[in-house]
């Protein structure tokens, strides 16, 4: 039999989303990543990561079964789960079920880059969620953003700039958006808060030693509240943050004068800036 030549389709065959293919690719891709039941499993488990809004003891075997069962079919059908719901499932308790509850709830308050990132724009990692956010200061913004304006980004070049306006493009993920929102859903940085309105703009910390709460977590918390984090100390550091076995970094801020702080008194600071 003779072959057929075959055309890229113009919408996805499953959501009914533009297929769109960026310059430096040859693949084309669906653009309804947030409401596309092809990527709808993996959708939900990139929003659940801890580097994301960190929905503790959302797996891969849960998700599945959630979606398999049609209890969710968007990110925001999270957030309509209660424990009775979760209970019944295979290998779910009482308890575990009240934790994914509380572990919900508590995602609704996340910083507005984890919360870019959690939505799985192509491109788009973390370090360029957290450019985005510094930059914008707020979600809207960022949304209604076109190329010129987003180039203007450090860390986004022609290809993110254009894989951010044709996600937020797609009515269906800024309706998702719309929804979480709707949900409770608040991103620190969104409702017009710049980041020269953060609590710790300005200051650079230095990280050393061992932290209970691990240094990429650390880190990731003074980044939301708008402190630079060094990998040295100079003049310029207002302070350092010195776990067990904290090393040169340590001698060098006793050194230059620099600001000390132990861990319980980080985690305090951090306890007063409410994050």
């Amino acid at each position: 039999a003779a072959a057929r030549e075959f055309i890229m389709p113009a919408t996805c065959p499953v959501c009914g989303s533009r297929v769109v293919r960026l310059p430096d690719e040859a693949a084309a891709r669906c653009s309804g990543g947030l409401f596309c039941p092809a990527q709808r499993k993996q959708a939900i488990l990139h929003f659940a990561q801890r580097r994301a809004v960190d929905i503790e003891g959302l797996g891969d075997k849960l998700v599945e079964q959630l979606v398999d069962e049609g209890l969710i079919h968007s990110l925001p059908d999270l957030y309509k789960l209660d424990a009775a719901t979760l209970a019944v499932l295979e290998r779910m308790a009482e308890k575990s079920a009240q934790n994914i509850v509380d572990a919900l709830e508590k995602s609704k308050h996340t910083t507005l880059h984890r919360f870019l990132f959690s939505l799985g724009i192509r491109h788009v990692g973390e370090s360029t969620a957290k450019e985005l956010a510094r930059q914008f200061g707020n979600l809207d913004d960022i949304m209604q953003a076109d190329t010129e304006r987003l180039l203007a980004v450090p860390d986004v070049g022609p290809v993110v700039a254009q894989s951010i306006v044709d996600f937020f493009s797609e009515a269906h993920n800024i309706e998702v958006v719309q929804q979480l929102r709707e949900q409770g859903g608040r991103w620190q940085g969104h409702e017009g808060m710049g980041t020269l309105e953060l609590p710790l703009s300005g200051k650079t910390f230095v990280l050393t030693g061992a932290l209970s709460c691990g240094r990429d977590e650390a880190k990731s918390r003074l980044e939301a509240l708008g402190a630079k984090v060094a990998g040295s100390v100079s003049k310029k550091t207002d302070y350092v943050v010195a776990g067990n076995e904290a090393g040169s970094k340590l001698d060098k801020a006793h050194e230059l004068g620099v600001t000390v702080l132990d861990e319980q008194q980080f985690l305090q600071l951090m306890e007063e800036k409410n994050i």
